[in-house]
């Protein structure tokens, strides 16, 4: 009896492990607005949702970095939901303080951009497994204004 229950329980285990999960991966990172408080770069999401149901995105952690110094990091709670057995496209702002920039003179005033690592946490709720977290990188660079941008 006890031979057939560790077959079942490893008949279930290896379908579990073996479910489909939501995947993603950073599209895009671009230059948003320029505000009193900063400037807000506008990252772009795409998430798959292999289910049939919706599922709650609980939150996304995000941290923006340049020559492995934080730049800006943070959450946002309760950003919605995934589609069910579509893509979602989640635009996400990402708010960087005008005092921070002046800390990355030396790297802005090279070539007028600031290289950039944006590493992203998107946590959901899935059923069977709870608490699911997909981790993200996205390297890039990112081109400040110039005053003929701002006029």
């Amino acid at each position: 009896m006890s031979e057939l229950l560790d077959k079942a329980k490893n008949f279930v285990a290896d379908k579990v492990a073996n479910m489909k999960k939501p995947e993603a991966s950073i599209t895009d990172v671009d230059f948003g607005h320029i505000g009193r408080d900063g400037i807000q770069y506008d990252a772009k999401v795409s998430v798959t949702n292999p289910y049939s149901t919706p599922i709650p995105i609980c939150e996304i952690s995000y941290t923006l970095k340049s020559d492995d110094r934080v730049i800006v990091s943070g959450t946002i709670p309760d950003p919605g939901s995934l589609k069910a057995k579509e893509s979602t496209l989640l635009d996400l702002a990402v708010k960087v303080p005008h005092s921070i920039l002046v800390s990355l003179v030396r790297d802005i005033g090279a070539d007028w951009d600031i290289d950039y690592k944006l590493e992203l946490g998107l946590t959901m709720d899935l059923p069977l497994f709870g608490d699911f977290t997909i981790p993200l990188s996205h390297k890039g660079e990112i081109k400040l204004p110039t005053l003929k941008d701002l006029f």
